[in-house]
């Protein structure tokens, strides 16, 4: 009896797709891995797609039933009508239609000993005994075989227990010492990761590419609003802070990294410039006033420092139900609550004492590369005249 729950439906911890051109090979090396994996700490439930079927019996035609002159679909077909059957007639009675086969007996059709005694009707009408045209042999057949990109591949799947251990962790060690030795011992041995791994592979890669979109919509609205091509990354300054406060927070309250904690790092790259946004514009403000930019960056932080506080501990605080909830259903979400959570608190708060500082060090840039502008012009001008 097994027992599977998921949550989020990423597939098995551990999962790899194992393929050779010879079956022996396969089934060996397929032996070989789960005896491997299984020596990993924490893993369990070590598992392989080879699922056989029920017992049957091969006829593979002989040098004699060749020199007979007799086909291997004729026997097939002779076979089948003396223990399936051969349909020869069928019989109207009132709306069904009732269909007549001639086959043995049922004592004879229950009993292996029928196959020794069959009789093959050979091309000349002559007959002959079944194991003398052909090789019997009883083998098991698979109830389904598994093909990816055309290639017969085996499946050997595997959990971990996050108590003991973690997916990665064990994917590592499997990546790095087991399959390499599983290669070498067998050669023609091609495999692939399946499961969990391979899956949140392709979605972090595709998470990264829409990550990398936002910010660069991020950049350009803000550097539309503020009209400037450096000052939006003095204000965006604020998202590695975000991200290193997530992964902060998994440290404080224990969680493992996931995947569903990147999910909330991209969800605070659009909240976390929240407070960079504010403060930048009061500088700005401050130097339209005729301020310096060491008595504007100060006023700024002065004047912004109580509303950038209190909407970073509330939203923070907003999200600390989510932490402390021990309910089945809300422990796939807390990742991502810890990542924005930690990830608003220590940029928020942060942010009233970086960003000032990139603030300057901008505001130097420019002035350095007006400076070195304004000798051009003089030099264009000189020319004119």
């Amino acid at each position: 009896m097994t027992f599977n729950a998921a949550i989020g439906g990423f597939g098995a911890d551990i999962a790899y797709e194992l393929t050779h051109s010879e079956e022996a090979q396969l089934l060996a090396a397929t032996d070989d891995l789960k005896t491997m994996v299984a020596g990993i700490e924490g893993v369990s439930e070590i598992e392989d797609s080879f699922d056989l079927g029920k017992v049957q019996f091969v006829f593979d035609l002989n040098e004699v039933g060749q020199a007979a002159g007799i086909a291997s679909a004729e026997i097939a077909r002779q076979l089948r009508q003396a223990f399936f059957g051969e349909e020869v007639q069928r019989i109207q009675r009132g709306r069904e239609e009732v269909r007549v086969y001639v086959r043995y007996p049922d004592y004879l059709r229950e009993s292996l000993s029928a196959l020794s005694q069959f009789r093959v009707r050979l091309p000349d009408g002559s007959e002959a005994p079944l194991p003398t045209v052909a090789d019997i042999e009883e083998s098991r057949a698979y109830s389904s075989i598994e093909r990816v990109d055309g290639r017969r591949v085996v499946s050997v799947t595997a959990d971990v227990e996050e108590a003991i251990s973690t997916s990665g962790v064990a994917n590592e060690r499997i990546l790095a010492e087991i399959l390499p030795q599983l290669e070498a011992r067998y050669p023609g041995l091609r495999w692939t990761q399946a499961g969990a791994a391979r899956e949140q592979n392709e979605d972090f890669a595709s998470l990264t590419r829409g990550a990398l979109i936002a910010l660069l919509v991020i950049y350009a609205m803000l550097a539309t609003q503020f009209r400037s091509y450096l000052q939006p990354i003095a204000i965006m300054v604020s998202i590695p802070l975000g991200v290193a406060g997530a992964i902060l927070g998994h440290l404080v309250l224990g969680y493992a990294m996931s995947f569903v904690s990147i999910f909330g790092m991209v969800a605070l790259a659009g909240v976390a410039v929240n407070a960079s946004v504010v403060l930048v514009d009061q500088f700005n403000r401050q130097r339209e006033l005729g301020e310096g930019p060491d008595e504007a960056a100060a006023a700024a932080s002065k004047r912004r420092f109580r509303p950038v506080v209190i909407t970073t501990l509330t939203t923070a605080l907003g999200l600390g139900p989510l932490l402390f909830e021990t309910s089945p259903q809300a422990q796939f979400l807390i990742p991502m609550g810890v990542s924005l959570g930690f990830g608003i608190l220590v940029s928020g708060l942060m942010v009233i004492f970086v960003t000032p500082a990139v603030t300057l060090i901008v505001e130097d840039i420019r002035r350095a590369l007006s400076r070195k502008a304004s000798p051009s012009l003089e030099a264009i001008g000189d020319a004119n005249a």
